[in-house]
């Protein structure tokens, strides 16, 4: 009796411990670092605000990132609907529409088949791919990426004519808009790699969203070029060649990393495209609802201000201007880059 008494006891005292960690995780899983201490890297954009060049580049949070020139439109991802974190790691995600619908009218992308001409996600995760199709099914646009791409596109019912699956190292032309995907890989974490082999039809556990095919994505317009790089990976010598002044690059799961890994991917992204300027995203914590402001993911999931440490002075070391990004306000990317050294 007293023996059974005993093991009852250990089990609830267990159990309180089991409910009082839970609880501190809830709670760390709330404390985002602050972004005063990088006031002075936040964008300044001339014209209180307003890109000064007809060229705009916005971002949208995650590494969902708008490019319009007037005439015709290019989207990474199109990542708007942001499940919470129970229903991401407990139940099943799917498009919400109404935040797909409230995002895309705030970033002024009309519906219907209007300007954007593609919507392409980095790699297939459910926070760049999952959206993509109904963002494609609402203005017209290309749903243009891996073959898991394709197959989350086949099963949200987006037509075949509108998907086409990207070969590595071709240029395609969106307007005046020079697009060419490069091989990328996903920052490493339990959460890389996988294909996804069959139509996926929504809605389904989070991890169904497999890595696929990540890229580089390297936009040329006017002279002028960019490199949005959606997660803090690299294919060693995949961008030997290429040349980018601004480079939007993905820091989540970065700060986490070893220096010798920060290293690599400076000397695999920035450097070797020659960048001048640097525009960190993928860093603001993606279980926020929609319509919230951008705050850095929590410090049990990421290291934000090792990252932002990391970038800060080997830009300065380097003469690569580092700038945190407006939020869902336009900028011009190019303005005002320093001269190469």
């Amino acid at each position: 009796m007293r023996r059974a008494v005993g093991v009852k006891r250990a089990l609830w005292a267990l159990a309180l411990l089991v409910l009082l960690a839970l609880g501190a995780l809830a709670w760390a899983l709330q404390q985002h670092p602050s972004l005063q201490p990088y006031a002075d890297l936040r964008w300044q954009a001339p014209g209180g605000g307003e890109a000064a060049s007809s060229l705009k580049v916005t971002f949208l949070g995650v590494s969902t990132v708008l490019l319009d020139d007037g005439e015709t439109a290019l989207m990474t991802d199109g990542f708007f609907s942001r499940p919470g974190k129970l229903q991401t790691f407990l139940g099943q995600v799917e498009p919400d529409i109404q935040a797909i619908t409230q995002g895309l009218q705030r970033a002024g992308v009309p519906g219907g088949v209007g300007k954007l001409a593609a919507v392409i996600p980095v790699h297939s995760h459910y926070d760049h791919a999952m959206d993509a199709p109904e963002v494609a099914r609402r203005t017209g646009a290309l749903l243009l990426g891996s073959e898991s791409t394709a197959n989350v596109g086949r099963g949200a019912g987006l037509a075949e004519s509108q998907i086409r699956v990207a070969r590595l190292g071709e240029p395609q032309q969106f307007g005046r808009f020079t697009v060419t995907l490069y091989p990328s890989r996903h920052a490493p974490t339990g959460f890389t790699g996988g294909e996804i082999t069959a139509p996926l039809r929504p809605p389904v556990r989070a991890s169904e969203y497999k890595e696929g095919q990540s890229y580089a994505l390297h936009v040329a317009h006017g002279g002028r070029t960019l490199l949005i790089v959606g997660s803090a990976g690299f294919e060693p010598g995949a961008l030997r060649g290429v040349q980018a002044e601004v480079v939007l690059q993905g820091i989540g799961a970065l700060g986490p990393r070893p220096e010798s890994y920060r290293d690599a991917l400076w000397t695999e992204v920035v450097a070797a495209v020659g960048a001048r300027r640097v525009i960190p995203i993928h860093w603001d914590d993606f279980w926020q609802s929609p319509g919230q402001p951008m705050v850095p993911m929590p410090p049990p999931l990421d290291d934000f201000d090792a990252s932002m440490a990391y970038l800060r002075d080997r830009g300065a070391r380097e003469g690569v201007d580092v700038r945190l990004p407006l939020e869902w306000q336009a900028m011009d990317v190019w303005a005002g880059l320093p001269a190469r050294r």
